[in-house]
């Protein structure tokens, strides 16, 4: 039985069949308000090719709670016999046209996957959209789901009174409440969208040389006095100058609307002019202008797509990282090159953050090659992640350095022109690229995108008794893949530059000299330097053009954890950072000397981004690479130096903002707890640090998970915001509760109920895992191993990844929960998504366990 699952032979065979030409589906929700499920009539246009049979049979998906009828070329056909386990038999199929016609009852759902449905506590109004990625169209009507068998969708929709209803085409008047769509061009199914309900909105236009687009932004209302729809819009409309410009082809769909909606499982869906965003993106407090450059990073990233994943489409989910590695790299390329853009340091963000993801993503028992093999639907559902978003986007970032920009950027125009609205492999843009650049991308392709796996680079150099040159190369290492992985380690070739860095008279890190090459194989000679007097610091894979690890010699780091912070720029420095960070997670540099370069540097890094991250990074290590006995003095240390950062910082800056959070984090004595308190009262302030709600529910949430509050104290927060973000707040409080009755309440909602929504039951995950509680959560290790399967087999896939990943027992870092957990692995025979989660939370703690062997011995211990 194949469940809901799809083969992708079985879809090679589908698509070798059939040629789909339309689909009118009716939706009938005008009982959205109360919930339950809803009408929906699909009919299905499509043509079958000649098979040297007289008739044939396939299949189209469907996953719903009753099918009433099922119509197949004016026939009818028994829906309880055709009908099973999420698909709907066709049976003799006439070559040429075919016309299907189901009417089945779906239903509204809380886990963000179909039709979601959510109601707003302020107004107690419902407000549904959908999310189709990867395959949730069938959960709203019947679809051949899979991306090839494109095809246009006509959507009539009948509405409860005074709602809105937006699509994938410009929205019509209604009559009657009923709203009939004009047809989209030709699309994949899972980026059909629906957003229906009183949403806000704001309107405007893109017009440049006669192009006339509608643009349009919605949030619910009780968010609407903080939509800051100017600054959104102007974001859009610099994608669009500079996007339109790069790809020399115009925005494909009629009109582009960007909808902010609550409960929403990712960052964004590109839905094909009806962009789905997390409505935590519209700001209800001050946050820093980190948050500002991720969301407009978002905005882009979504925007891109419609070139790249919409207009031109993925044959088949082996090539998902295309689609996402292509808009995460167009991201941050608009951002640091558009005119007028506010963060043309990108770059320096996407070193700290995407560059450190993929990395983490590729040390995994689970990494993979960057073009994955994706046998079936489970596989993809697992497969977001760093390396099909990151490593890709950084893989092409140096095959723009490798081709050059301008060859790359035509062989995209051309690939967009000879491919719009159809699907496409791998090798339809590199052989685009080939044409525009003369260079062969076989040997690149597969060194890079058909291998799994990460190098490190480091430099040998020796020097004269004056301190020049004698020798320079860079070693290439490829580590050994981690057990379970599959493949072998590569060494593959890098564009790369080398930094010079001196310290000038004023005391700051300077790059004095550039040198770029190619680095193959395991040695590469750097004669450019030789003769030439050492630098104080040499930075290899400056300016970040290739992807690997890199390692500083020991002179290089002994600077730089005395001036991390004097970088003159932004990106060498994250770059440090980066590299700091990943020695600490590689058992190279212990936890103890990674806070103190952390301490050393940080009160001078300018960039908020990174500033947040080291935050973030510093907390993890201490909580999870040091050694046990050190911990407590180690986070003694930090939590007063965050303090003391918070009281120096420049008064409403966000470097104040940042380290009020982290000085909560992790917040601990008496009389840290009691300011904590008093900022939340009243009675205490720091000058220009506004405790406003979000910051408050940071406060609560602290003084919650170490016992000072307790039910009575987060109910009165709640009443001070009753929306569906304080409702997430209070729930995250109530769990951190250091208390057997609180966990044990958090645990009974999410594993032995499943009645909460998508949004909350995370919320209630992440207050219930507190590091500083592992005695408290030692008995749920063996309610975890006997739960986890049957979870699993019972929740949709959002919400049981939910619970594998986030109540795994990650913070009881020990040998035991090594042996607990490959003993499940062994007996439960979990199918290889839950395989993989399971096993990427088991390298986490293994990784802990030799950070913290590292760190002791560090000490002597």
């Amino acid at each position: 039985m194949p469940g809901t699952n799809l083969t992708r032979e079985e879809a090679r065979q589908r698509a070798t069949l059939l040629t789909v030409d339309s689909y009118e589906i009716d939706l009938d929700l005008t009982g959205a308000q109360e919930g339950g499920t809803y009408r929906s009539v699909t009919t299905v246009r499509f043509d079958v090719a000649e098979t040297g049979d007289e008739r044939g049979e396939s299949f189209i998906d469907l996953v719903a709670p009753t099918v009433h009828e099922v119509t197949l070329n004016g026939d009818s056909l028994d829906a309880a016999e055709v009908f099973q386990d999420s698909r709907i038999a066709l049976p003799g199929l006439l070559p040429g046209r075919n016309i299907l016609r189901v009417v089945a009852d779906c239903a509204y759902t809380n886990t963000g996957e179909g039709l979601h449905r959510f109601v707003d506590p302020v107004d107690d109004q419902a407000y549904l959209y959908t999310q189709f990625e990867v395959p949730d169209a069938r959960r709203v009507f019947a679809s051949f789901e899979q991306p090839d068998l494109k095809a246009t969708f006509q959507f009539t929709v009948k509405a409860p009174e005074g709602w809105t209803v937006i699509s994938n085409s410009p929205t019509p008047e209604p009559q009657d409440n009923v709203w009939v769509f004009e047809p989209t061009p030709r699309i994949s199914s899972y980026i059909t969208a629906l957003i229906v309900g009183p949403y806000h909105s704001v309107h405007s236009v893109y017009e440049k040389d006669g192009q006339s687009v509608p643009l349009g932004i919605y949030c619910r209302p009780s968010l609407a006095e903080h939509l800051d729809s100017d600054a959104i819009f102007e974001v859009t409309r610099q994608g669009f100058e500079w996007f339109q410009e790069k790809f020399d082809y115009q925005y494909p769909f009629a009109k582009y609307d960007q909808l902010f909606v609550p409960e929403f499982n990712a960052g964004a869906m590109e839905n094909a002019g009806a962009v789905t965003i997390r409505d935590q993106y519209v700001f209800r407090s001050k946050v820093t202008d980190a948050a500002y450059e991720v969301r407009a990073a978002t905005i882009l990233h979504e925007l891109a797509h419609m070139w790249f994943g919409d207009l031109v489409t993925m044959e088949w989910w082996n090539d998902l990282w295309l689609n996402e590695s292509f808009a995460t790299y167009a991201e941050a390329a608009c951002q640091a090159d558009a005119p007028g853009s506010k963060w043309p340091h990108s770059w320096t963000t996407f070193a700290n953050q995407m560059k450190t993801w993929a990395y983490r993503q590729d040390q995994l028992p689970s990494t993979h090659p960057i073009m994955a093999d994706i046998s079936d639907l489970d596989d993809v559902l697992v497969n977001f992640d760093g390396i099909t978003y990151a490593k890709g986007a950084s893989v092409l970032k140096q095959l723009v350095a490798y081709v050059g920009e301008d060859a790359f950027f035509k062989g995209v125009q051309a690939y967009f022109k000879r491919h719009a609205f159809g699907n496409t492999r791998l090798s339809d843009l590199l052989g685009a690229l080939e044409e525009t650049s003369g260079r062969d991308l076989r040997t690149w392709s597969k060194a890079w995108l058909e291998t799994a796996g990460i190098n490190v680079l480091r430099p040998e150099i020796e020097t004269d008794a004056d301190g020049v040159i004698t020798a320079f190369a860079i070693r290439q290492e490829a580590p050994v893949l981690p057990v379970g992985a599959k493949g072998e380690p590569t060494l593959r070739p890098h564009r790369i530059a080398i930094g010079a860095y001196d310290l000038d008279a004023g005391g700051k890190l300077v790059r004095g000299e550039r040198v770029e090459l190619d680095v193959d194989g395991e040695l590469t000679a750097v004669p450019q330097l030789v003769g030439k007097r050492r630098p104080a610091v040499v930075l290899l894979n400056d300016d970040d053009l290739s992807y690997a690890k890199v390692r500083l010699d020991e002179r290089s780091l002994a600077v730089v954890t005395e001036h991390l912070g004097d970088f003159t720029e932004s990106l060498p420095r994250a770059l440090c950072w980066a590299s700091a960070w990943d020695m600490t997670r590689d058992a190279e540099l212990a936890t103890r000397d990674y806070l103190a370069l952390v301490l050393s540097g940080i009160g001078k890094e300018s960039d908020i981004g990174v500033v947040q991250s080291l935050h973030r990074q510093v907390k993890l290590a201490i909580d999870q690479y040091s050694a046990p006995t050190a911990r407590e003095a180690l986070l003694t240390r930090w939590t007063e130096a965050t303090l003391a950062h918070l009281r120096a910082a420049e008064a409403g800056s966000d470097h104040q903002l940042a380290w009020a959070r982290a000085f909560a984090a992790t917040a601990r004595t008496p009389e840290q707890l009691d300011l904590l308190d008093a900022l939340l009262d009243g009675t205490t302030t720091i000058e220009g640090l506004a405790v406003d709600t979000e910051l408050r529910w940071t406060f609560v949430q602290r003084l919650a998970a170490v016992g000072r509050f307790g039910g009575s104290e987060i109910a009165g927060e709640y009443e001070r915001d009753r929306t569906a973000a304080g409702e997430r707040h209070a729930a995250t409080a109530r769990a951190a509760r250091p208390t057997e009755a609180a966990k044990a309440e958090a645990w009974e909602s999410v594993v032995e109920s499943d009645k909460l929504p998508n949004a909350v039951q995370e919320a209630v995950i992440a207050g219930f895992v507190q590091t500083d509680q592992r005695e408290l959560l030692a008995p749920y290790t063996e309610r975890y191993f006997e739960a986890l399967k049957g979870a699993w087999e019972s929740r949709s896939h959002e919400m049981a990844q939910q619970i594998a990943v986030g109540l795994y027992p990650a913070v009881q870092v020990s040998q035991e929960t090594l042996d607990r957990t490959d003993a499940w692995l062994s007996s439960a025979e979990p199918n290889a998504a839950l395989r993989r989660l399971v096993s990427e939370s088991r390298s986490g703690v293994e990784r802990a366990l030799r950070a913290q062997a590292a760190d002791a011995a560090a000490s002597g211990e």
